[in-house]
């Protein structure tokens, strides 16, 4: 059941039409790491400074994440990322990033990490990730995320990371930027002709559709009347995904749309306040009443179509 996740941790600062947060715990592998603690064991790869605190480790602490290999630099200060939404809650805008000890981050796995059966490849320097790929050969299914920096600035090292892993997860928007194909699923066929054996594309308000190389599939996102803070969905997404398919046995394409389920409930229980704040006081019953409203909410029955023809005589 094990799950290695390699990211960041971050302090962020957040302002929103609903509201305004001035320090919460964030990062990609903090939201990860939480959303998939409720579904299995999870071990943190991360690197935080001295101010990161007793109150943010117990966040980790209760989840059950195993922080072995969290690296603290007590003289340094932990990545901060300031930024704002406006009314289109599917843009951020960045204020102000401070890498601080997250600039000279080298992933340091524990032998323990390296025979984790899942690994989640957070967005990092693509490198790094190709790195960390590298340490953990065993691993039965292997994620990756990333963002339109690494494709602007690192695109050939990104391409050869995405050849070694088996899954990528994407937003549309850096979907098209990777392939330079404005078609969605023309841009899914490129990435998947790489290696993966599946690519998840993130569509915000939208939902989520899962490519394979013979298949599709696709849900909606579910629907909420309130969105307070969309800081952090695409990782709580993965953490559900990633999260659900190691509990199970098979990580076929049948677990992966289930998984889609899974990490789209996750997603929706992060934006109803900031931060992780909603993610992480979620109980196993929350997630499964919602899991099963979604079902009953993409279910249909089949019957199939036939056109009665009305004879003229």
């Amino acid at each position: 059941m094990s799950l290695l996740a390699v990211g960041s941790v971050a302090f962020d600062e957040v302002e929103t039409p609903f509201g305004k947060c001035e320090k919460m715990l964030g990062g990609s592998a903090s939201h990860f790491s939480i959303s998939a603690s409720y579904f299995t064991d999870v071990r943190l790869v991360a690197v935080v400074g001295g101010d990161f605190g007793a109150e943010e480790r117990d966040v980790f602490a209760t989840h059950g994440i195993d922080t072995s290999d969290l690296e603290c630099i007590p003289e340094g200060k932990t990545f901060r990322w300031r930024g704002r939404y406006d009314y289109d809650l599917n843009v951020a805008h960045t204020l102000d990033t401070q890498l601080n000890v997250f600039a000279e981050f080298k992933p340091k796995l524990s032998e323990a990490a390296k025979k984790s059966r899942l690994l989640f490849l957070g967005n990092i320097q693509p490198d790094l990730q190709r790195e960390v790929r590298e340490q953990v050969p065993n691993a039965e299914l292997v994620a990756l995320d990333t963002m339109n920096l690494w494709i602007g600035s690192t695109r050939e090292s990104l391409q050869k990371t995405i050849e070694c892993v088996d899954v990528m997860i994407i937003n549309d928007a850096e979907a098209r930027q990777l392939t330079d194909i404005p078609n969605l699923i023309k841009a899914a066929r490129k990435i998947l002709s790489w290696g993966p054996k599946a690519l998840v594309v993130k569509r915000g308000e939208y939902g989520a559709a899962l490519f394979t190389k013979d298949n599709y599939f696709a849900i909606p996102a579910y629907p909420l009347e309130a969105v307070f803070d969309p800081t952090g969905a695409g990782d709580t997404f993965a953490g559900g995904f990633m999260g659900y398919l190691a509990s199970q046995e098979a990580l076929d394409e049948a677990a992966m749309r289930r998984a889609m389920i899974f990490g789209s409930v996750m997603a929706s229980f992060n934006v109803e306040e900031f931060g992780t704040e909603r993610v992480k006081r979620l109980t196993p019953d929350e997630i499964n009443t919602r899991f099963r409203t979604f079902k009953q909410m993409t279910h249909f029955e089949e019957i199939p179509f036939a056109r009665t023809v009305v004879s003229s005589q």
